[in-house]
């Protein structure tokens, strides 16, 4: 029998969708949810480390989010474009998601900022090729260092549904992000401090850190009835070879490798081999995991609640059983829980 989007699907009062991060990151509320037997009960985050045992290895991604959205105007009729910059191609050139995308033809020149005396504007693009499903490829020319200009100029590019202004940048952001190249963030690191890290690694917990820039595919809804025919886009992934000692050593003496984010378990899930050794090394992954799927390394998962019928909340049904986490999101939704990137977190173990 097909598996449905429409499986996948809850009620959430709109209410409910966080607007704005929390002023204590290790604030928020956290659900844990016992992956064999369905049991949950409600916690606070910072609480998170009494799910964790010595010798356990925690997974996180240390991507970084950039202001990889951008307002711009269409030289000659002056009309309004804004572009979100998905992925780097080459050092000038970056595949783009443009809106207006039918006014932005190969050849269309963007201008973006305000000009100087001169007339001359601080970061300037032009529409080179029209890519799958309609994205643009965009070269870019500009004075210095491309990431100073994206910092004046661009906004965080927060999704579609949160519609306040982000004040702190830094605020969709981890506190270890380190390396630029996401268009989202990996959200369920979000809830950890310093402080907090700092705790979780005194009472013998280990932290590995990969890397995997997140790109198109956490804004793109499952628009097809049946399930398997959704296409993921890929995103870039770098595991070290200090991290795959590490997550492996971790698995063969027995302990569990808990990972942050729907991110870091998509990265170990495409990195890990038949065997369930981890790989080191860097590539593009598609992985869709949806129930059915057999995990070769995650044993645990820290996790935000998902948008109904997303590949994400079809991420955690794989782990923890479909049954389990729509009876879980149903209890969070009545004790009034915060959903999506700047909500509350889940820990599956």
């Amino acid at each position: 029998m097909a598996m449905k989007t429409s499986d996948f699907y809850y009620d959430l009062p709109k209410e409910l969708i966080a607007q704005d991060p929390l002023e204590d990151r290790s604030a928020s509320r956290l659900l844990y949810l016992n992956r064999v037997t369905g049991e949950y009960r409600d916690d606070i985050f910072r609480n998170v480390g009494s799910y964790l045992h010595p010798g356990d290895t925690l997974v996180i991604n240390d991507t970084k989010v950039i202001p990889a959205r951008l307002y711009g105007h269409r030289d000659v009729t002056g009309g309004q474009v804004e572009v979100l910059l998905l992925r780097r191609l080459t050092d000038t050139e970056w595949e783009t998601l443009v809106n207006p995308g039918k006014k932005c033809q190969p050849g269309q020149v963007i201008n973006f900022g305000d000009p100087d005396e001169d007339g001359n504007y601080p970061l300037v693009g032009t529409v080179e090729e029209i890519l799958e499903e309609g994205n643009r490829k965009i070269r870019f020319s500009y004075e210095g260092i491309f990431e100073e200009v994206l910092l004046k100029l661009g906004e965080m590019p927060l999704p579609p549904y949160i519609h306040h202004k982000l004040k702190d940048k830094n605020r969709y952001n981890t506190v270890y992000a380190k390396y630029d190249g996401s268009a989202a963030a990996p959200t369920a690191g979000l809830h950890f401090t310093k402080e907090l890290l700092e705790e979780i690694k005194a009472s013998g917990v280990n932290i590995a850190h990969v890397t995997l820039h997140v790109g198109l595919g956490t804004f793109r809804p499952v628009k097809v009835d049946d399930v398997t025919q959704h296409h993921m886009h890929s995103e870039f992934y770098i595991v070290t070879p200090e991290a795959a000692r590490l997550i492996n050593a971790t698995r063969a003496s027995g302990h569990r490798v808990i990972c942050v984010g729907t991110t870091s378990c998509r990265t170990l899930e495409s990195a890990t081999d038949e065997n369930g050794i981890l790989q080191p090394g860097s590539s593009w992954t598609s992985i869709f995991i949806y129930p059915g799927y057999k995990f070769k390394m995650m044993d645990g998962l820290i996790t935000n609640f998902h948008l109904p019928e997303s590949t994400l909340v079809m991420l955690v049904s794989a782990f923890a059983g479909k049954d389990h986490i729509m009876t879980a999101y149903e209890h969070a939704v009545e004790e009034r829980y915060r959903f999506f990137s700047f909500g509350d977190a889940m820990i599956i173990v």
